[in-house]
């Protein structure tokens, strides 16, 4: 189960004065699934107007209403072998979304596996949270426990010249549970649970 204090922690590092993000990337696709276009850059590199829209994509997805949209799934340990999935996204979090070649991969996955019949953006973050030391009063202390780093990924419809939507889709992986890491779980988001991308949730929980 997700706490629901573990995602407001999270969130309320995001604003445009304080964030934890501190990279951003993406693909755009067109009608028939094919890339269009990428970018790659440093977050604070963007205009404040396109920083906050961006931060409103990423806390749509972990204010999103814990345990109903947003879900808890344990990754099968079948799933963490060499040449997985997984083992690709810790690739791209561990080099802080500065390898391409590892994004053009994770791109095309993403393209061969959603076919939506429209133009869509897929978006990455990435972000470093120093998680601060609570005492046994709960008061904040100084320092920090670890350092949370993070991937969130986010499925947008495309609007106008390039603009990505709400997300429709997306996940935050490692998971963020009892205030730390925990790479057996990825935390998924629906939009609408009654309609879920089926094929993404193969690609992420039963891809070999």
């Amino acid at each position: 189960m997700i706490s629901r204090d573990d995602m407001l922690e999270l969130t309320r590092r995001m604003t445009l004065a304080r964030s934890s993000i501190d990279r951003i990337a993406g693909a755009y696709y067109d009608e028939e699934g094919y890339v269009d276009g990428t970018f790659n850059t440093h977050f604070l590199k963007l205009e404040a107007p396109e920083r906050g829209r961006h931060i409103k994509i990423a806390k749509d997805i972990l204010f999103s209403e814990t345990n109903v949209a947003l879900k808890d799934y344990r990754i099968p340990a079948a799933a963490k072998k060499p040449g997985s999935l997984w083992q690709l996204l810790d690739g791209i979090k561990e080099s802080g979304l500065k390898n391409d070649a590892f994004l053009d991969i994770l791109y095309e996955l993403i393209g061969e596996t959603y076919h939506p019949g429209s133009p869509y953006a897929f978006l990455v973050f990435h972000g470093r949270y120093d998680v601060p030391q609570k005492g046994t009063d709960k008061e904040w202390l100084e320092g920090s426990e670890e350092v949370y780093e993070y991937l969130i990924c986010a499925l947008c419809p495309l609007s106008g010249d390039y603009e990505a939507g709400s997300p429709e889709f997306g996940f935050l992986y490692p998971a963020f549970r009892d205030r730390s890491s925990d790479e057996r779980y990825v935390n998924i988001f629906e939009a609408n649970p009654q309609q879920p991308h089926t094929r993404l949730m193969q690609l992420l929980i039963e891809h070999r």
